[in-house]
């Protein structure tokens, strides 16, 4: 055989060999990429009008595409944003407007308070135009003319279910009558409560009404995640609350759809085929697995170390590991999420305590002087550094820093023990006899005679991390002539309902907590009617007992003011500075939110103001890295 042969010969066994080769790959699938998220705990329920669990609302995401429940709008990064609308309506684009309706005796309307009444002859009401308490009138039968909202929103083209079913507006008035009804265990019922009609006018248009008198600064919000009425129609709202197919296998319209959930391990999603933003290229993985590993820090970073977890979450506790976290960080052994969230802790002033707990101790607290002593005693710097590694931050008001209605010219009681002692000299609380601890000596206060001592409770949980803050709180206050003792209690014992509750039954000297702010202001948390007391049921939050008139008009004038208003704006503003100067609370430190990921994982974001981290679970990778 010449060369020639022999070279087209064994070329051809090549080709061939190249074919067979090729041919068996050629039935071979790529195999599916999956995602493995391990959280500490395990939902009660997926059903998203059955609970309020963040465990939960990590799947819930994306089966629905909405980061928060019942609305199907985001609040992320200090804003709203549209999930399954074109876009958020607006009283600027005209999809919001204010009408004027005609309401008479026995008709549902909001009050001059902003809650909801039957309006009978002595009720307080904002006629048509009135936008405060000033103009407030009481009804004496008739008619009379009022505000009403009317928003409408419009949901986007192409959106399918699960199944390849047609998501339609009817589906989301389907979800609010759910929501509404007596037999579904809502969290909350606000916004139903403050709505007239909630009616969808074609397949993709849905119309909010709300009572005559509400002006709703987010009424923007007040649009219901959809239900599938196809597949849950034939049951009663009592028999959804236990079925599968809402509480377990749920249906949704989001990137990903059920597959399995295997109570006490795990939780499996796959991506849903029917997503109508699936012409992007989302989801970008095919799988997600919920892992339920438990609430042991130490478990879930050894797992996520280990390669076991691709994502932990921050319902793991990991933060009691932060600074483990930031060293296997920095050595790029995972990646750690740490923000400052709008979790904001605080020491709360027992200041106007119920008349049974007031009669057993001096009024110490009724002079605001005192407690801007307690707090310039305090060195909140310290708990940030020492407890947060530098991560967090000292507040001074209810609002963080980043907040964009945060008002940066408040005044701030910084860490200055000198000028505290020096206010606390003045007020006539002195130590005379040189033990360490300031007696009164003409303090004038109520309930206090010569020569008693600066001495109180300082009460919280018996959490590990409000032990160690309030220990240096103590240390801190001793230096200045304070006498506290530190009281700590089970967390169901400290926030048991008042009147026994010590906290929201009003017998403390100083209590600790946090709250959370979302993007609206929450300068509510301080006004007289949130005071806890049998009126409202012991269900107020300002649990100082704190009254201020000034305050309350300024407050429940941004509550009741439209944002983009220069009445929001500037009344928000304004409370802020009257929190700060009357301090109610000395806020100490904004709480960290902290997850953690392998190097691997790409497009996870943990954001400030939204509860889950799962927020933009679609855009979730796992990518090659560079060794």
């Amino acid at each position: 055989m010449s060369s020639k042969r022999k070279l087209l010969a064994l070329f051809g066994l090549m080709t061939l060999v190249t074919l067979v080769v090729s041919g068996c790959q050629c039935g071979k699938k790529a195999e599916p990429k999956t995602l493995v998220i391990c959280q500490g705990q395990e939902p009660d329920t997926l059903y998203i009008h059955g609970g309020s669990m963040l465990a939960a609302l990590h799947v819930q995401v994306a089966l629905y595409d909405a980061a928060a429940t019942p609305s199907a709008v985001d609040d992320t990064s200090f804003g709203y944003h549209e999930t399954i609308t074109e876009k958020l309506p607006s009283l600027e684009d005209g999809d919001a407007v204010i009408d004027t309706t005609t309401a008479t005796a026995g008709d549902k309307v909001i009050d001059d308070t902003g809650e909801p009444v039957e309006l009978a002859e002595g009720v307080m009401i904002r006629p048509a135009g009135c936008r405060s308490t000033d103009c407030a009138v009481e009804y004496t039968g008739g008619e009379v003319e009022m505000d009403q909202m009317v928003v409408t929103f419009k949901l986007v083209e192409g959106m399918t279910w699960a199944d390849g079913t047609k998501v339609k507006a009817s589906d989301s008035v389907y979800s609010f009558n759910l929501y509404m009804d007596p037999d579904t265990p809502s969290p909350t019922r606000y916004a139903g409560e403050r709505t007239a009609s909630y009616e969808a006018t074609d397949d993709r248009t849905i119309v909010w009404t709300g009572l005559p008198g509400l002006l709703d600064s987010t009424y923007f919000t007040n649009i219901w995640i959809p239900l599938p009425e196809h597949v849950l129609g034939k049951m009663s709202a009592a028999e959804i609350v236990e079925s599968e197919e809402a509480s377990r296998l749920p249906m949704g319209y989001g990137p990903f759809t059920m597959k399995e959930w295997i109570a006490g391990d795990h939780i499996t999603i796959v991506k849903n085929e029917h997503y109508f933003r699936a012409d992007e290229g989302l989801p970008k993985v095919d799988e997600i697995v919920y892992r339920i590993i438990g609430e042991d820090p130490n478990v879930a970073v050894a797992a996520l170390l280990a390669g076991e977890c691709d994502i932990i979450t921050q319902d793991t506790s990991i933060d009691q590991l932060l600074e483990l976290l930031i060293e296997k960080d920095e050595a790029g052994e995972l990646k750690a999420a740490i923000v400052t969230g709008t979790v904001w802790e605080h020491v709360d002033f027992g200041i106007n305590p119920v008349d049974e707990y007031a009669a057993t101790r001096p009024d110490f607290f009724e002079d605001a002087r005192m407690r801007q002593a307690v707090a310039m005693c305090i060195d909140r710097q310290i708990m940030v550094d020492e407890l947060f590694y530098g991560r967090s931050e000292v507040i001074h008001t209810y609002l963080p820093s980043n907040h964009p209605f945060f008002n940066d010219s408040v005044k701030e009681w910084n860490y200055d023990p000198a000028a505290a002692q020096a206010l606390l000299d003045d007020m006539g609380w002195t130590d005379e006899d040189g033990d360490g601890v300031r007696e009164c000596n003409g303090c004038g206060v109520e309930g206090a005679e010569e020569g008693t001592p600066l001495a109180f409770k300082w009460g919280s949980t018996d959490a590990t991390l409000r032990k160690n803050v309030m220990q240096i709180g103590q240390a801190n206050l001793k230096e200045c002539g304070f006498d506290v003792t530190l009281e700590n209690l089970t967390a169901d014992e400290w926030f048991a309902d008042g009147p026994e509750g010590p906290l929201f039954g009003r017998h403390f000297d100083l209590g600790e907590f946090a709250w959370l702010t979302g993007v609206e202001p929450p300068c509510n948390l301080y006004i007289t009617s949130e005071v806890p007391s049998d009126d409202n049921g012991w269900a107020g939050q300002n649990d100082p007992g704190f009254t201020d008139a000034e305050y309350d008009q300024v407050c429940n004038a941004a509550l009741q003011s439209l944002p983009g208003t220069p009445e929001y704006t500037q009344n928000h503003l304004k409370a802020q500075e009257l929190f700060a100067n009357n301090l109610p609370v000395v806020p100490l430190y904004l709480r960290l939110k902290v997850a953690a990921t392998r190097p691997e994982v790409s497009g996870f974001i943990m954001d400030p103001t939204c509860n889950t981290e799962m927020f933009n679970i679609e855009n979730f990778d796992l990518v090659e890295t560079q060794e």
